[in-house]
């Protein structure tokens, strides 16, 4: 009898939990129905692949990817520049193109920011590639950085993962970046996770959930706190909003409307923020889309009470999955 009464119990409560649940998603359907009001901006940016720097191309090849620069509104473009090896050097061998890039895209695209977009597998508990946590790797990965700056570059793109809040040596790193980058009038931007929905779930996974790589360990989330440092050392922050696995158009476009309206109102008076948004194939791509993306982060727009006092707009990862008819999208869905 008590054993009965206890499924019933049960029962209900699971039913009554799958109710909410469903009252919750039929909210951010109907939430999501509206058009967005808000249009975006003629500042953004864009992965380009390694090919770029290591490899020859024709004037011709050069002069379209200056069009398409031009034609999108492209101001910063993230040239996949290494990866840096353990110690933090580039090869040569990887950058054998890189002064004749530069020199072409002054041509084919003035004005438009060539930065050296440079990152590895953060070593942690002895798994991954590159140790920030000792001083000489960090010191040659500068020296590195120069290296690049010397080569005609604007400005140094960083792309370290996983990094976790508490990440002291890479702040350490971020900030000696900004003092060479700031020398000689060049850009320091760095790619971030996006922000938990709640900072107070970092501590609680910190204490019971392994740090690293894999479905059972925690996502190197950036509090908002440590968000702050971070935009406080570099010129440029993109926000790797995607891959985030959800099932549904309107689930995925309320958590770009989230991260927009939130990284905005964080950092946005403090640095130029890129919202990155995917043109190549998520694990759910029926729900995570281009069109999907961009018209959340216009709604992220219209949630905002005023613009951030830096320039703003969307990182498209990346220059090698975007397709024409999705840049054609893009434009129309975006461009002012």
């Amino acid at each position: 009898m008590i054993r009965k009464r206890l499924m019933r119990w049960v029962l209900w409560a699971l039913a009554y939990l799958l109710g909410l649940v469903l009252v919750l998603l039929a909210g951010i359907w109907v939430w999501w129905q509206p058009e967005p009001t808000s249009r975006g901006t003629e500042v953004n940016a864009l992965w380009a692949r390694h090919q770029w720097v290591g490899q020859a191309h024709s004037d011709d090849e050069y002069r379209t990817l200056g069009r398409l620069l031009r034609e999108n509104r492209i101001t910063d473009v993230y040239f996949h520049a290494g990866p840096f090896e353990a110690d933090g050097s580039v090869p040569a061998s990887k950058t054998r193109n890189a002064g004749t890039l530069i020199k072409k895209l002054r041509v084919h695209a003035p004005g438009v920011r060539a930065q050296a977009y440079l990152g590895q597998i953060r070593k942690i508990d002895g798994k991954g590639v590159t140790d920030l946590d000792d001083p000489k790797v960090r010191d040659r990965i500068l020296r590195t950085d120069a290296m690049f700056l010397d080569l005609g570059f604007d400005g140094i793109h960083y792309d370290f993962e996983p990094i976790y809040p508490d990440d002291e040596a890479f702040v350490d790193l971020l900030g000696r970046t900004r003092e060479l980058t700031r020398a000689r009038g060049k850009l320091t931007s760095v790619a971030l996770e996006q922000t938990p929905l709640v900072d107070a779930s970092q501590p609680v996974l910190k204490a019971f959930v392994p740090r690293g790589w894999g479905r059972f360990h925690y996502p190197a989330r950036a509090t908002t706190g440590f968000l702050r440092r971070v935009a406080d050392r570099a010129d440029q922050v993109a926000i790797m909003t995607y891959d985030m696995s959800l099932p549904t158009t309107s689930l995925v476009g309320s958590q770009y409307a989230l991260h927009t309206e939130r990284t905005l109102r964080l950092i946005g008076d403090r640095t130029t923020v890129f919202i990155g948004i995917p043109t190549y194939r998520p694990q759910m791509a029926w729900a995570e889309r281009l069109d999907v993306a961009i018209r959340g982060v216009r709604r992220g727009l219209d949630a905002l009470d005023r613009r951030p006092a830096r320039p703003f707009g969307v990182g498209i990862y990346a220059e090698w999955t975007t397709l024409p008819a999705e840049w054609a999208l893009y434009r129309a869905a975006w461009l002012p």
